[in-house]
């Protein structure tokens, strides 16, 4: 008998295997996160909106709340964000906001709750 050292070729396929389905299993697990991470990024961007325009209003009370043209510097989307605000009275504002990687899209409503799908003022809904 020789002394060979060794994996055999059983030995190296069953690690492959092994190797495998642990892949399967964690890849769909992660598979939404990019998703997820858009989603949260336009949730941030509304509660960044949210503290610019209080700001805004109690700076400027007898003008209102602002567009995102009357806040300045005070706001900015992130990368790939768009938010549009709307119905922008001295009662409320709403505003409604997408991310370029993903179809979903949030909302969020301060006052006036014309926006569908949004139950309590300043939370972000996304639907």
């Amino acid at each position: 008998m020789s002394d060979r050292k060794g994996f055999t070729l059983i030995e190296l396929l069953i690690v492959v295997v092994i190797i495998g389905i642990l892949a399967a299993i964690a890849i769909p697990k992660f598979a939404n996160t990019k998703e997820k991470a858009y989603i949260a990024s336009v949730k941030s961007d509304l509660r960044n909106l949210i503290t610019a325009e209080e700001s805004y209003f109690s700076d400027n009370i007898a003008a209102g709340y602002g567009a995102i043209g009357d806040l300045g510097t005070a706001y900015n989307t992130s990368q790939g964000v768009t938010v549009v605000v709307s119905n922008n009275s001295g009662l409320g504002w709403q505003a409604v906001g997408t991310h370029t990687g993903t179809t979903t899209t949030c909302s969020v409503s301060i006052g006036d709750r014309a926006v569908a799908n949004t139950v309590n003022d300043g939370e972000p809904i996304c639907t």
